[in-house]
């Protein structure tokens, strides 16, 4: 287990499908901020220009499966339709040598991590509204009209259900940097503590 005083260096960034959690870190590893971003495993297929060991580990149920019993994830869970977990390697081998954690999980995901990392950071990435996420969900073109329907109906529950977390940051559509840039400032802030 992590020492208490290590999970501080510990952020867990969650929101609704769509919102732009990965867009947000996969820019922030492209201007080279100084942070173990963890690659996640998933059950689900590689969206268009998505990359093995980059966006996640495209694993079979069967592999997925193998690492629940073997106790190589933290946690996982079942989300629409496929499986996502979060690797030990991905979050024990970085914070023991002292680098800052990005995990990118979903609202479940986020306070399952809380409880095993009481001292973790927790940051909601939010939409500016509803409307906001359904456009980019539609623009994203990886979901049916029936999928879209289902992850904006979980998007206003989880929405609702937020009290877990530290800090909120609202994604507004074209202003990807001002997310960026209010992320680092809470890691940074956080981390100086």
């Amino acid at each position: 287990m992590i020492p208490l005083k290590l999970q501080s260096n510990i952020f867990v960034i969650s929101g609704p499908s769509g919102v732009g959690k990965d867009t947000i870190l996969e820019n922030m590893a492209k201007n080279g901020t100084p942070y173990h971003f963890v690659i996640t495993a998933t059950t689900r297929k590689p969206r268009i220009g998505e990359k093995e060991g980059v966006n996640h580990f495209f694993v079979t149920e069967k592999k997925f499966h193998k690492m629940q019993k073997t106790n190589m994830l933290i946690e996982s869970a079942f989300v629409f339709g496929n499986y996502y977990g979060v690797p030990k390697t991905q979050v024990e081998q970085p914070i023991l040598s002292g680098k800052n954690v990005l995990i990118r999980v979903d609202i479940q995901g986020a306070e399952r991590l809380r409880n095993l990392y009481p001292n973790s950071t927790l940051i909601l990435i939010k939409p500016f509204t509803i409307d906001d996420l359904k456009d980019r969900l539609i623009e994203r073109g990886a979901n049916t009209k029936n999928e879209i329907t289902k992850r904006l109906e979980s998007a206003i529950y989880e929405m609702d259900n937020t009290n877990i977390f530290d800090y909120e940051i609202i994604n507004y559509k074209d202003q990807i940097d001002k997310a960026i840039l209010e992320l680092e400032n809470i890691i940074n802030k956080t981390s100086s503590n």
